[in-house]
């Protein structure tokens, strides 16, 4: 199969040096975990962000610092006077529920269009269950070895806004704004924002490269809470436990089996539809954690849809004399929309970014959501744009370096777009 080409010279400029950084970056574990007690959450992050850190520096962004909270910032100072100063960000995190270390990329060139077959496990890629690489035939499609993640959630992203600002600062005489980059720990359990200092940050608005399908252009996502079920039985010696033993794992997994099962479920829901997701059970038969996830684009469902689970809950429980429960929920970020929609710039320039690269703008909301969801809300607008990852959190993870570079190369388009008059005066 013919290699596919590239979305613009740029584009395939920038190709080598990305794919070069990617694949250093995705073979460093930085899995973040859950109920952080500090930021970040894991040490692991530190060693990604450390040698971003100094390879931002070596580009000549001199200032690069990382502070106190793991969040990593640096600027590259704009070549036009009077534009505004605009964000870049990415997260380095991946996900706990799935193994980030010991990493191994392969990247298969020229990819020829049908089943590819990962060394581990037993895994394979089928272009007949997934769109997207069923087009992409003829790209440089990068995977892990079927055993861990890839990574490209988000050091996609990352290694995009490297390689774009690398290409800038080598570059002078491109226009561009002044450029803040920003580089975030633990977005994945839902607090990688919740400590960004918006205001050493500087920016007027920022964008995240945390998105998928080529084009990707979002400004609107679910709202996020997380709902966390914990139940105390009553545990005596099983010998003995007639009429007096309650399982509290019984009673987790009797809930868990009371939820919607065909609807409000990630499994059986799309589009604009909100969910109810289990996402893990820690349980004996004295003390039993349920944790969830609820979802919507719709703050009054999404409260419904809290409501469910609690109601499902105390109901269960109620009927176990013995048992007692407490279900504690809160939010983890917003709907970005209602905020981003008060600053039309960001989304207008990010769109002529995109065209300006060829390629047609995709307007449909992220059933996720991102830093941006929570930068946006504290007042910061930061819409999402894509990567060229796809099957994120999972071990079928790919990314496409065409894909990938035409990522980078909308960046360097949206620093060009950010010097427009017409841009300048509405930030």
């Amino acid at each position: 199969m013919s290699p596919a080409p590239f979305t613009s010279e740029v584009a395939e400029s920038l190709a080598p040096d990305l794919l070069e950084r990617f694949l250093r970056y995705v073979r460093v574990n930085t899995q973040s975990q859950p109920d952080r007690s500090r930021s970040p959450s894991t040490d692991c992050q530190l060693d990604l962000l450390r040698m971003l850190m100094d390879e931002l520096r070596a580009i000549g962004l001199e200032d690069a610092e990382l502070d106190d909270n793991g969040f990593l910032f640096a600027t590259l100072p704009g070549t036009v006077e009077n534009a505004p100063v605009i964000g870049l960000i990415a997260h380095v995190d991946t996900i706990p529920d799935l193994s980030g270390e010991g990493v191994e990329p392969i990247v298969h060139r020229d990819y020829d269009g049908g089943v590819i077959e990962l060394p581990r496990d037993g895994i394979r890629l089928d272009p007949a269950e997934m769109p997207a690489l069923a087009d992409a035939g003829g790209h440089d499609v990068v995977t892990a070895s079927g055993d861990t993640l890839l990574g490209a959630d988000d050091k996609a992203g990352v290694a995009e806004i490297m390689s774009a600002v690398a290409y800038l600062a080598a570059h002078p005489e491109l226009p561009r704004p002044t450029l803040r980059v920003g580089f975030t720990p633990d977005e994945e359990i839902g607090e990688g924002a919740t400590l960004f200092d918006i205001e050493r940050f500087g920016a007027v608005c920022a964008y995240t490269l945390d998105g998928s399908e080529v084009g990707e252009l979002q400004d609107e996502t679910f709202s996020g809470w997380e709902v966390v079920i914990t139940i105390q039985g009553v545990d005596v010696h099983p010998g003995w436990g007639y009429g007096k033993l309650v399982n509290a794992t019984k009673l987790a997994a009797q809930v868990v089996g009371a939820l919607p099962a065909g609807r409000l479920s990630p499994e059986t829901t799309r589009d604009r539809e909100g969910y109810v997701h289990p996402t893990k059970i820690s349980a004996t038969p004295e003390r039993a954690e349920v944790r969830l996830i609820a979802r919507d684009f719709d703050d009054d469902k999404l409260a419904e849809h809290v409501e469910l689970v609690r109601r499902t809950a105390e109901d269960v429980v109620a009927a176990a004399p013995g048992a007692r429960v407490d279900v504690q929920a809160r939010q983890q970020y917003p709907n970005m929309r209602r905020y981003i929609e008060k600053f039309p710039a960001a989304v207008e320039a990010a769109d002529r970014a995109l065209r300006a690269e060829g390629i047609e703008p995709i307007r449909k909301p992220s059933r996720g959501g991102t830093d941006g969801s929570i930068l946006s809300g504290r007042g910061l607008p930061t819409p999402n744009l894509f990567t060229g990852g796809h099957e994120y959190h999972s071990v079928r993870e790919w990314a496409s370096l065409q894909e990938m570079a035409a990522a980078a190369a909308t960046v360097v388009r949206l620093a060009e777009v950010w010097t427009a008059a017409e841009l300048r005066s509405a930030a």
